[in-house]
């Protein structure tokens, strides 16, 4: 089969065309006939390499996986051979697809049959394979960690990429008010088309506190998205209103963050983890696309073939939202 593998740890010329054996499907395994990948920024870590967290090479990378069940091993039930899934991208005993194990960007992968969710009637297989990681965590961040409220103000840092996409679409569907940062005139556009309220442009606002904290009035925001890391917390906590919830599932910016303790204290805010995602939110988000509540936004749709332009789009930041790979 043809697979695109990282072969070892640098820039987007180490992420080869290759041909590999077609896995076998062992006990309670399903193999997998991929039709869609979808990329995430962790696809760029992997790619670089993060400190303290080595990754065996060669890697087959991409974690949110849509494809057609082809075979399946003892212990698993023969009903599940012809239907479409999408997979759960992390592993049972631990880690994600694309990461800890080889992911999707290949034409069949064998997985652990408790990986499989049943892709509704309606739902394409390039939207399915956007939804698992970012719509996903976005889910879980915004209404199960974060208590997302009809009326409450919501600042989205880094709100052009998969993640910032789908944090906008989900609040926008709770009934919020959005404030969207992002870093060019034209993503400042787009998020405007998909329903932000307010656009900071980075680029015009270096510190984006102070164009927040005039346009909320001076009264701050009810609800802060900061995956971005790096030194972007101090400002984040200087948009934030009284009793203030700033949530986090990242740190793409950087892990090592300085913080005022005593915004923590003075606006009694929460500082809010969400690890990732759960089966029921990839249902929930299948079931919003299936019902045309929601349509996830893809950037790009690429051939295996150019999967690793792809990738350098991500580490360039040149995605308004996600990038499929069409299988």
């Amino acid at each position: 089969m043809r697979v695109v593998a990282i072969q070892q740890h640098g820039g987007v010329e180490q992420m080869k065309l290759d041909q590999w054996p077609v896995p076998v499907a062992q006990a309670n395994q399903a193999l997998v006939e991929v039709k869609a990948c979808g990329l995430n920024y962790m696809d760029v870590f992997v790619l670089h390499g993060m400190p303290d967290m080595p990754t065996k090479m060669p890697r087959i990378p991409g974690g949110d996986i849509a494809g057609i069940v082809r075979e399946v091993g003892e212990g698993v039930s023969k009903d599940w051979i012809g239907k479409k899934v999408v997979l759960f991208p992390r592993f049972p005993e631990g880690g994600v697809l694309g990461e800890n194990g080889n992911g999707g960007l290949c034409e069949f992968i064998a997985v652990d049959q408790r990986q499989l969710i049943e892709i509704p009637d309606g739902v394409s297989f390039e939207d399915a394979a956007a939804l698992p990681i970012a719509y996903g965590t976005s889910h879980r961040m915004l209404f199960t960690r974060g208590r997302l409220k009809k009326g409450e103000k919501v600042l989205i840092l880094g709100a052009s990429g998969g993640v910032g996409v789908s944090c906008l679409q989900f609040a926008k569907m709770a009934g919020a008010e959005v404030y969207a940062c992002t870093s060019s005139e034209e993503k400042a556009r787009k998020l405007k088309e998909l329903g932000a309220d307010h656009v900071i442009d980075y680029s015009e606002n270096p510190d984006f506190s102070k164009a927040v904290w005039a346009a909320t009035g001076k009264k701050g925001v009810d609800v802060a998205i900061n995956f971005t890391g790096g030194d972007t917390w101090i400002p984040t906590q200087r948009c934030m209103a009284t009793n203030g919830r700033i949530l986090t599932c990242g740190s793409t910016a950087g892990h090592l963050c300085e913080i005022d303790i005593r915004f923590v204290w003075f606006r009694e805010m929460d500082i809010i983890g969400s690890r990732a995602y759960v089966p029921d939110d990839i249902k929930a988000c299948l079931d919003f696309v299936a019902s045309k509540q929601l349509a996830p936004v893809i950037d790009k749709v690429l051939p295996l073939e150019q999967a690793a332009e792809g990738v350098r789009l991500l580490d360039e930041r040149r995605v308004f939202g996600k990038v499929i790979i069409k299988i």
